[in-house]
């Protein structure tokens, strides 16, 4: 029989050939091909072959390929701990993003210490040494009930979807569908829920770490079984597993929860709750800068400001759709005065109500609303991340309502805005994902594939590079993620736009035509920031809190070597501020040396240091951040030259505020 093989040709094989044989042939090499895809369908290398099919292989150094890896290696780290803790419970182990992990119930009162890791990788490395191979399996709810009799979580998931009390698309990860279940069994014996696909054998793994440990709920719940968490990570070559242990050392330096309490800008009182941060002047200081450039720019973009109140009544929600799609995501609600009130989880049903206000002509039409609102949502407690991901947030929201006819030149404008206003602030290596409908969505099939339409037009014509996420839009419309990645490698989700053809409709709006008629505008929704909290956080970890001079809570610190400079220093200090620097002194009252190593400590960009024969010159000796060595002797007036310079508010590049 004759198959085609990606990248190889059309090739004939003996009826029943291994896949995995034709892969060591035809791939890169042996064990770096780890599945395929079988007429588009994402397969073990085990599946047969039939005459006519069309084969793609994953190769391990690819996403999909490491993401294979990562869940392999996630049932490997399940069998370690069922042989070291006999009796032991696992729940679910999913790859993630650069790893894994896995959800463990440990027998009688045994919990994991960080010194377990150790020895559990040790065990998984045997696993892996034994090359036990993994092995798909189909099986009837009652089969599965009884195979993993002595798992309660696996009897759960098995349970709910075959009551239909469960969504079966939530489950279907774990290999359980309305068809059934699926398992995969190692040649050992041990078996667990999963769709796949897996690698061939153990014996394609060992590039891994375990990272750490810590709590999780069962189902996210708090009022469920709280579990263990084991965190790891795993790649294709022991090259890039060192690679991405680096990255995690740097990263670690950078936490932006370190740096935020180490640079006095937030932190966390747990007097006002998980998620809930306090800014302190600097960090208030730098959200200010932050939002004072955003808005600025907006303004100059055409954009006009909008406030809205914290909470609304339930009946807004109710005609938004967001009672019925999001509930789980909002903070219950309070009973005031015979109305209930809910604490608003997004800006946009407020918006929509300034638009409907009075009557729209075309003219006015593209309207921009803009508006740094904050938000409040229900975020799990074990899902919470210093300022990368809180309970009240603000957004940096925009809602844009135009015609149809003006969508995909409305589009474009955007996304050229957002990219040349991050790109201010410095970052500038991005990628976008188009998010299409998900399986519960709202509106026309028409509606949609309009809407996603203009977002993928929009990015071909910018030139942005791209990747379609299929069914991860919002219920209500599709929309742009645009992702970025950091200094050290990182890849962080930022801002999100959105095309709305829904709640225009929901809300019944509408403007007069040119020709007198009525229409629904389209509705753009864009968050450029995400949130000025995460936004924060991703600046801090990429500069490792050496946030660029204009940006800087401090620009300058100007440091008497005595007393008796302390009159020029206030002089040097008051001709900075003069140029709208942010300065200050500190005064001689410890050594120089203390004073310059704290200064360094801050991350101030310009460490002035003046003595009496600066005063009698008019010079300054000058730190700059991040210089091997200071210099001395600058004359006063060219150091202003340079810090003005410096200082100065950035440009955006790329995008044309007339247009």
């Amino acid at each position: 029989m004759n198959v085609f093989i990606k990248d190889v040709g059309e090739l004939s094989v003996d009826s029943g050939h291994s896949a995995a044989e034709l892969a060591k042939r035809y791939g890169k090499g042996p064990k770096v091909v780890v599945a395929m895809k079988k007429n588009g369908e994402l397969v073990d290398l085990s599946t047969p072959l039939d005459a006519g099919d069309e084969i793609e292989w994953v190769h391990a150094d690819t996403d999909t390929g490491r993401s294979i890896l990562r869940h392999s290696t996630a049932h490997v780290l399940a069998q370690a701990v069922t042989r070291l803790w006999p009796g032991a419970h696992y729940a679910i182990g999913p790859a993630i993003d650069e790893g894994f992990y896995y959800d463990f119930e440990l027998p009688g009162s045994a919990h994991f210490e960080e010194k377990d890791l150790e020895e559990i990788e040790t065990e998984m490395r045997k696993v892996i040494a034994e090359g036990q191979s993994f092995e798909r399996k189909a099986y009837s709810f009652e089969d599965g009930l009884e195979i993993f009799s002595d798992q309660p979580f696996k009897v759960e998931i098995i349970k709910g979807v075959a009551s239909q009390s469960e969504d079966s698309s939530t489950a279907s990860e774990e290999g359980v569908s309305q068809a059934g279940i699926t398992v995969y069994a190692n040649s050992s014996g041990f078996v667990d829920l999963c769709r796949g696909p897996h690698v061939p054998s153990t014996s394609y793994l060992g590039h891994f770490k375990l990272t750490r440990i810590s709590g999780a709920y069962w189902r996210g719940d708090e009022k469920r079984p709280q579990l263990q968490r084991i965190y790891g990570t795993a790649w294709e070559s022991k090259a890039a597993l060192e690679g991405y242990l680096k990255m995690l050392e740097e990263a670690a330096k950078r936490d932006h929860r370190k740096l935020g309490l180490e640079l006095d800008l937030f932190h966390f009182p747990p007097e006002i709750g998980s998620g809930l941060p306090v800014f302190h002047p600097k960090g208030a200081l730098l959200r200010y800068l932050m939002e004072e450039f955003s808005r600025k720019a907006h303004l100059r973009a055409g954009y006009e400001f909008a406030w809205t109140p914290h909470l609304a009544k339930e009946n807004l929600f109710n005609i938004s759709g967001h009672l019925q799609w999001y509930k789980d995501g909002m903070f219950p609600p309070m009973e005031l005065e015979g109305s209930t009130y809910y604490m608003k989880p997004m800006n946009c049903p407020m918006h929509i109500l300034i638009y409907q206000s009075r009557a729209r002509s075309y003219r006015e039409l593209p309207l921009r609303l803009f508006e740094f609102g904050t938000v409040y949502r229900y975020e799990r407690s074990g899902t919470l991340h210093g300022l990368a991901r809180v309970r009240g947030l603000t957004q940096d929201d925009s809602h844009i309502f135009c015609a149809k006819d003006q969508l995909a030149t409305e589009v474009e404008r955007l996304i050229r805005f957002v990219l040349a206003l991050l790109g201010a602030f410095g970052l500038t290596n991005f990628e976008a994902e188009v998010a299409t409908r998900p399986e519960k969505y709202i509106g026309s099939d028409e509606d949609w594939e309009v809407a996603t339409a203009s977002l993928i037009e929009a990015l071909d014509n910018i030139g942005v590079a791209y990747k379609i996420a299929p069914g991860e839009g919002a219920f209500y419309a599709p929309k742009i993620d645009v992702h970025l990645t950091d200094a050290i490698g990182r890849r962080w989700q930022v801002s999100t736009l959105q095309v709305d053809l829904q709640e225009p409709q929901r809300f019944d709006l509408g403007y007069t035509s040119q020709d007198n008629t009525s229409e629904t505008p389209y509705m753009l929704h864009r968050a450029l920031f995400g949130s000025v909290e995460r936004f924060m956080a991703i600046l801090i970890e990429h500069y490792a809190g050496a946030l660029p001079a204009w940006l800087s809570p401090t620009q300058v610190v100007v440091l008497p070597v005595s007393e008796g400079s302390m009159s020029y220093a206030k002089a040097v200090s008051k001709a900075a501020k003069g140029i709208g620097a942010r300065s200050h002194v500190d005064e001689a009252r410890e050594p120089l040396g203390a004073r310059i190593r704290r200064a360094k400590m801050d991350k101030v960009p310009f460490v002035i240091v003046v003595g009496e024969e600066d005063e009698k010159a008019g010079t300054v000796g000058v730190n700059r951040r991040g210089s091997s060595a200071p210099e001395r002797g600058v004359a006063l007036a060219a150091f202003l030259e340079e810090l003005s310079s410096e200082v100065k508010e950035p440009e955006l590049v790329g995008f044309s505020y007339d247009d």
